[in-house]
């Protein structure tokens, strides 16, 4: 089997696949301990892989200025083959061609697998542009597509998009985060018309909508013998916190998919994670405290020091602690404090 289809086997197994944080000193530079710590908890947890420089890793690490992006990336894939190496190792990719060609091959000389590869910087580019990027940037690692939703820096991209984006050989996976219904099915129909659906395995990276999509078989037909799809597992941002119950939640979508009926109470799960999700990425105030929703958490847990971002001005919105506490208290089966007091010292050593 060439590696090309060892990682797409690998990723069609459906996995966790949280979104790394960024561990920061007071000074706001790289705190390496907490930074490794993360990383093992994350394999402790069941995590199948880690994606890492992506959003919730903070953009600015992609800044030469700031210069954290090799550091981090480093870092990470360290820790990942010393506490599993068979974690699928995904290095965010960003910028114009140039500088997201230039990642890609830190990336790959670092040992990541493929590249989450964001179009932020072709907002205003046409389908035929974008397309030429990805593809530029397919030629030196296995792509994992990414639709990210608007107010936190992507772009709307339409169906001919998708359709063209998984006629490309590279793409191994995509990550679905438009946070909307209907962009979502634009995704998968494009994949499932590129005749490709056997080879591009779909992530859910919608926040607001985790449990539906791990529970749905999509069909673009009224055949009942027309192809099928599935989101196999998750890339997110939400599954960087409580990861040990992330997992065990999707190992329950998985069972019950091969079931003729969705427990009811599956559905009821998806909402309480969509409600909680609503207060760690501060939805009342349009995603703003999103990052900072993440490491409030973390801090809790003892697994970061801080919540500090590398932009001083990026910190929780008013009100949002409180949310946070409510839904702590609401949904206490949804966190995995137990599971983190008892390994943390282990994890900071």
């Amino acid at each position: 089997m060439s590696k090309l289809s060892d990682l797409r086997s690998r990723l069609f197994q459906g996995w966790v696949i949280p979104a790394c944080p960024l561990a920061l000193t007071p000074q706001r530079k790289l705190d390496e301990r907490h930074e490794r710590a993360l990383v093992r908890y994350y394999a402790a947890s069941g995590a199948g892989g880690l994606a890492v420089g992506v959003h919730t890793t903070q953009f600015p690490i992609h800044d030469p200025q700031v210069g954290l992006y090799r550091p981090v990336l480093e870092l990470a894939a360290e820790t990942m083959r010393q506490a599993n190496p068979a974690m699928i190792q995904v290095a965010g990719l960003v910028g114009g061609t140039a500088q997201a060609v230039r990642e890609a091959r830190v990336a790959l000389e670092l040992g990541y697998d493929c590249g989450l590869i964001s179009l932020s910087a072709f907002k205003q580019a046409s389908v035929d542009e974008a397309i030429a990027h990805c593809r530029a940037v397919g030629e030196v690692i296995p792509l994992f597509g990414f639709y990210l939703q608007p107010a936190v820096g992507g772009r709307l991209l339409p169906y001919d998009f998708w359709r063209r984006f998984a006629g490309l050989e590279s793409v191994v996976a995509i990550k679905m985060a438009p946070f909307n219904r209907y962009q979502t099915l634009d995704v998968v129909r494009g994949v499932a018309e590129s005749g490709r659906g056997g080879e591009i395995a779909l992530y859910t990276g919608n926040d607001d909508h985790i449990v539906d999509d791990l529970l749905t078989t999509f069909r673009f037909s009224s055949d009942p013998a027309a192809p099928e799809l599935r989101i196999v597992g998750g890339l997110l941002g939400h599954w960087a916190v409580w990861t040990k119950r992330a997992v065990e939640i999707l190992e329950r979508c998985k069972a019950a998919s091969s079931q003729p009926a969705i427990p009811a109470e599956l559905l009821t799960l998806g909402a309480q994670v969509t409600d909680s999700n609503a207060a760690l990425f501060d939805v009342a105030n349009n995603f703003r405290g999103c990052i900072a929703g993440i490491h409030e958490i973390l801090v809790r847990q003892g697994l970061m020091e801080g919540r500090w971002c590398l932009d001083p001005r990026e910190d929780i919105s008013p009100g949002q602690i409180e949310e946070i506490n409510r839904v702590c208290a609401a949904y206490p089966h949804l966190t995995d404090d137990a599971f983190v007091a008892e390994h943390l010292e282990g994890w900071l050593r």
